[in-house]
């Protein structure tokens, strides 16, 4: 076994690439992320690479304009689980809301994929900024940005519950005593909460890895308190090497603070690579892209996350001095602060910053060859900026696959990625323990 530290690698899929106009572009299926066939191969060429995980993100609403870019998306537990037959290997991630789902629902599913998918399944915890989403569950307004945290806190505590609720050794199928589960290690949970009221147990065993790989994505203050006491794996998004490393640095210590091991806790920077044979070629890409970008929509998408009217926003000025600051955002606080910190430093004007956040909406993205992305991704994992990469292709499926044809290879020479599956969970990709269940443990104490 592998004992020298190594890359971990997750697959952000997203539509046609994560560049807003990639879907304009000639080659382009403007229809892909309805395709199941589509992401299969894409779940495939990630596998062959031997990525960790492949991820879809989610919203209970319709995000942004839908005349941007292709919007209405497959709901991902769904599609992760047809993609689990199709995949043996792979991990497979799901985004789902703690604001607008029920601990008892979401647990079964999130096992059941597990189950499926024989012990692949991650679940990306989110509390759904927007007013929106809160509308279409009956709700005037969006909850407050640390009420959906403190909610969030106790639904991880009820679904663990949960998925604890069955001790791994319940089920023992003795036909000549006709037993089929021992009922004393089935246990309710009876959680009452400020929140919640679950009595339990799950209608379901424990999953093979336990539980799914939890992943967080928030990076406020808030965010990280809550990634430092469940997250198994971060994904980030910080567009310098700097700010990645005092990101790395923060969230190490409070996971360490919470008692947890932080070598436990993979942080996964947001890289969206726009790869050519040559710089120029690589340039001439990201330039064409940028070329279909719709000012227009790219502008009210802008305005609505800064909370200004879009026409304050001249496209040839930088931003408004007088932006409203980070404590009156009660959506994704830490989104916002990105994008303001990236305008100012770089004194970008609006009209720059939206091609700047077109390819990776304030990811890191880095445009160049095959070996100065390898490069990159070795400055940063090797020191103290991350222990792999949310892979996040401009363009899918070609950035994907030049992607794992040209750089990948190279970390592996490099002895830096692996160049075989070592374990079959998604746990085990990740180096990380099965969790203990709680209520064997208490048996034992």
């Amino acid at each position: 076994m592998t004992t020298e530290r190594q890359l971990h690698f997750n697959l952000f899929l997203h539509d046609t690439g994560h560049h807003e106009a990639s879907w304009r572009l000639p080659d382009a299926d403007p229809r892909a992320h309805l395709d199941l066939d589509y992401h299969r191969r894409l779940a495939r060429i990630a596998e062959d690479a031997k990525f960790d995980s492949l991820f879809l993100a989610d919203g209970p609403a319709l995000a942004g304009d839908v005349g941007r870019r292709p919007q209405g998306r497959i709901e991902p537990t769904v599609l992760l689980t047809a993609l689990a037959a199709t995949t043996s290997r792979i991990g497979l991630i799901a985004t789902a809301s703690t604001s607008y789902n029920e601990p008892f629902n979401l647990a079964r599913r999130l096992s059941s994929v597990d189950w499926i998918s024989d012990g692949r399944a991650g679940w990306n915890i989110v509390t759904t900024a927007g007013e929106a989403a809160a509308r279409n569950f009956g709700l005037e307004d969006q909850p407050l940005h640390r009420a959906r945290y403190e909610r969030a806190a106790e639904f991880l505590e009820v679904a663990t519950k949960l998925w604890d609720s069955w001790e791994d050794d319940a089920i023992v199928a003795d036909k000549a005593a006709g037993v089929h589960t021992l009922a004393a290690k089935v246990h309710a949970i009876g959680h009452r909460g400020e929140h919640f009221r679950v009595a339990g147990p799950l209608n379901a065993p424990r999953s093979p890895q336990g539980y799914p790989l939890l992943v967080q994505a928030g990076s406020s203050e808030d965010g990280k308190e809550f990634a430092a006491r469940w997250a198994e794996a971060i994904f980030t998004a910080q567009p310098t090497i700097e700010e990645a490393q005092d990101f790395y640095a923060d969230i190490k210590r409070r996971v360490l603070a919470q008692g947890r091991d932080p070598e436990h806790v993979k942080v996964l920077p947001g890289l969206v690579p726009v790869i050519g044979e040559t710089e120029a070629e690589a340039r001439e890409l990201d330039a064409e892209l940028d070329r279909l970008i719709t000012p227009e929509y790219a502008r009210r998408q802008l305005a609505k996350t800064l909370k200004v009217d879009p026409e304050t926003l001249a496209f040839d000025a930088p931003l408004p001095d007088d932006l409203p600051g980070e404590d009156a955002v009660e959506g994704s606080k830490s989104r916002y602060s990105l994008i303001v910190d990236l305008a100012r430093r770089e004194n970008l004007t609006v009209r720059e910053l939206i091609g700047r956040l077109g390819g990776g909406r304030g990811h890191r993205t880095f445009t160049g060859t095959p070996v100065q992305i390898a490069d990159t991704i070795q400055q940063w994992f090797e020191n103290g900026a991350a222990d792999g990469f949310n892979i996040m292709p401009a363009v899918l499926p070609s950035g994907l696959e030049v992607f794992v044809e040209r750089v990948v290879p190279i970390l592996q020479e490099r002895g830096l990625f692996r160049t075989e599956y070592e374990g079959r969970t998604l746990r085990e990709h990740y180096g990380l323990p099965r969790p203990v269940n709680q209520y064997t443990l208490a048996s034992v104490q």
